[in-house]
């Protein structure tokens, strides 16, 4: 379990890190909540697209592997919160490793 950024970097390429300690203390999330249920098939796969728009993500159920284009892959699941954050670029790929998964997702105020 751990907090992770998916931002894109200066070269237009989707990278994660994981946020310190430190960062997390001064860390304060205003926004608006949703849930997010979805059902697909075992293994379902996206290729390379960029997040939609910035958002929190918390897994609730199932697993979600992340792939980047530097061939390194990062798996997700229950407790993992994540700020989403690659709008632009080449994006991530995602494959649902579970056919079910529950995310509570944040969208944070701009501004």
């Amino acid at each position: 379990m751990g907090v992770y950024r998916l931002y894109t970097s200066s070269d237009g390429e989707s990278r994660i890190e994981e946020l310190s300690a430190e960062a997390l203390q001064a860390l304060k999330v205003v926004g608006t909540m949703s849930f997010s249920m979805q059902e697909r098939p075992a293994g379902t796969f996206l290729d390379f697209h960029p997040a939609p728009h910035r958002r929190w993500q918390v897994g609730l159920l199932g697993r979600t592997t992340i792939g980047l284009s530097d061939g390194s892959a990062h798996t997700f699941g229950p407790g993992d919160v994540r700020l989403i954050e690659d709008t632009s670029g080449k994006g991530h790929t995602t494959t649902y490793l579970d056919g079910l998964t529950i995310t509570m997702q944040i969208a944070p105020q701009e501004g």
